[in-house]
């Protein structure tokens, strides 16, 4: 019996092509998939031939895009040729002003304004490397990232700069760069618009060349951080291969999908209508800039930026903007379909849903061919270790199969592993093994958690419990690393433990997960208090949120006198745990 015939949503006779066979007839010689065989770090390493060398080199072909608008943002329109001249302008002034050169580390805390894209492709072009944080961080958060990735330059919104002004003095850096902000806020930082000059401006900067600097695909290029289970963040030090892998894995999906429905991928026309990308998620994510920022730059598309995630905005920007594609986390999904204005709006144009970064229901793939009937859904499996994309699971085939993130992309090797490192069998459950160029370099300054993490002969290491099938469809069925993740923001539970533990009073903690529809989880935790003390919910909340950031900040805290569930090895029961708090599922 066909998939077809076991899934009356699919077409009849699907698939025409068995997953092994579409993969090597895409990746057969002469194709753009075609892959060879490198020495990275040591390791032998399948590559895709066609990888650029560099994002300088991305940047320098998407300038023949020329008058082609790029980035929307509330009203501001930015064409790709302005784009390149501002990225050349703030080149030359981190070189020339700052004395930023090749390896050096460039902080960027903002939220998604074009100017973001601007200072990320103008350090990445320098052969400097930079260093985007997490703009919902804390103060302390901020000045850690600045601090451990030795930054000699921060680029801040208004914002941010409010929240490090205090600190500014003990972080060492040769200069600070505020965007957006108004000049009785700025302090001693320097205005971005200002040193290059306003938007309106950018047509006359001269665009001339950067400086000349030999960029190597394994140089570095980025260190995005990642929170990690002793509390404190790893930044992940990523290399221009592994960002520009990325660009091809984005591209494979929809070639893939093709030829298992029996057509033949038709490479891209620079003359056909530009495709229009909804950018709903933040960009100091490795989803927002490598797979969105970097992928719709080099293929030409318009990137329609929000001030803030609002589904109502969205309808509208989808509707005025005729956007092809959208998604960002399965919550981001849920509340355009069931926002009360949907039928308000036009949608016909969008014929794309993607989605990843957290838990999502398989209803959601049925309710987005409902509602979008042009689009193919889609999701995957990523991490800010493996560049973004190692899964896609797309069209057809996610239909097929809605619980899966989909094979591993071409590049990837993948396996799921027992306690020993010993290959499981198929379908059996295991950890997930990760190998290919896009796995990051090391975690920066912190060799142990690298060694930990990253065989020496390339494995990564990468935390979730897996099955894989027969036909390579991976399953995530649950983090092995003590994590849960709301709304796409990976929570590690130590370090709201860690928090809760530091309150008068807490004699026990333990964080879990609460089910939410849309936000996939929420943060719940469970105390136990001292004997002969007292402890108030809502005063153990804000004192949560006075250290963490508010989405890290437990919406329940149970607080129980008793001893918290345990192991005979003294470890929480978190599973029992679990159970427990999915009373508050429906109450919060």
């Amino acid at each position: 019996m066909t998939d077809a015939a076991r899934n009356p949503g699919l077409p009849n006779n699907w698939p025409v092509l068995s997953m092994k066979d579409a993969v090597a007839f895409l990746t057969s010689p002469g194709t753009p998939f075609e892959m060879e065989t490198v020495d990275v770090r040591g390791v032998p390493t399948r590559v895709y031939k066609s990888t650029p060398p560099s994002l300088r080199a991305i940047l320098d072909a998407g300038r023949a895009f020329g008058a082609r608008d790029f980035i929307v943002y509330e009203g501001e329109r930015l064409t790709f040729e302005n784009h390149y001249r501002a990225v050349t302008a703030f080149a030359r002034v981190l070189a020339d002003r700052y004395g930023v050169k090749k390896g050096d580390h460039v902080t960027l805390a903002m939220r998604n304004f074009p100017e973001w894209s601007i200072v990320f492709w103008a350090t990445v072009a320098l052969g400097a490397v930079i260093v985007p944080l997490n703009a919902w961080g804390t103060a302390d958060e901020l000045e850690y990232g600045i601090s451990d990735s030795g930054s000699k330059v921060a680029v801040v919104d208004s914002e941010r700069l409010d929240r490090i002004a205090p600190s500014l003095p003990n972080l060492k850096l040769a200069g600070v760069v505020a965007v957006r902000t108004p000049a009785n806020l700025r302090g001693g930082a320097d205005a971005f618009e200002e040193l290059i000059g306003s938007p309106d401006g950018y047509a006359s900067l001269p665009g001339d060349s950067f400086p000349d600097v030999a960029i190597d695909p394994d140089d570095d290029a980025t260190i995005f951080y990642t929170s990690g289970t002793t509390g404190r963040p790893k930044g992940a030090l990523g290399t221009h291969r592994n960002m520009c892998t990325n660009l091809i894995n984005a591209m494979f999906a929809p070639a893939r999908a093709m030829m298992r429905r029996g057509e033949i991928p038709q490479p891209p026309d620079p003359a056909g209508p530009q495709r229009v990308m909804l950018l709903s998620v933040p960009l100091f994510h490795a989803t927002g800039c490598h797979s969105i920022l970097v992928a719709n730059y080099a293929t030409g598309a318009r990137v329609v930026m929000m001030h803030r995630w609002n589904p109502e905005r969205a309808l509208q920007l989808i509707e005025q903007e005729k956007v092809n594609t959208f998604g960002g986390v399965p919550a981001m999904v849920w509340q355009v379909i069931e926002s009360p204005d949907f039928d308000k709006y036009d949608t016909s144009s969008v014929d794309g849903v993607g989605y990843g970064g957290a838990p999502s229901a398989p209803e959601l793939v049925t309710r987005i061919k409902q509602l979008f009937p042009k689009s193919a859904p889609s999701n995957g499996y990523g991490l800010t270790e493996t560049s973004s994309i190692t899964t896609t699971n797309s069209a057809e085939d996610y239909v097929n199969r809605p619980d899966s993130c989909g094979p591993a992309v071409p590049v990837c090797d993948v396996k799921a592993v027992n306690e020993k490192g010993e290959p499981v069998g198929v379908n059996e459950i295991g950890e997930l093994w990760i190998k290919g160029p896009n796995i990051v370099k090391c975690y920066w300054n912190k060799p142990e958690a690298t060694a930990a993490a990253i065989t020496e002969d390339g494995w990564f290491h990468s935390g979730d419990l897996v099955r894989i099938d027969e036909e390579g469809f991976i399953f995530i069925l649950d983090r092995a690393k003590d994590m849960l993740i709301r709304g796409g923001e990976n929570i590690y539970c130590v370090e709201v433990e860690s928090v809760l533990y530091a309150f008068d009073g807490v004699m026990d903690a333990a964080v879990v997960g609460i089910p939410h529809r849309v936000l996939g989880e929420e943060v719940g935790a469970i105390v136990q208090v001292a004997p002969g003390k007292e402890i108030d919910e809502a005063q153990l909340k804000a004192h949560v949120g006075t250290l963490l950031a508010a989405f890290k900040v437990p919406v329940k805290i149970e607080i129980r006198t008793e001893p918290l569930p345990r192991n005979a090895n003294g470890k929480i029961l978190k599973g029992t745990l679990r159970d427990d708090m999915k009373k508050y599922a429906t109450a919060v």
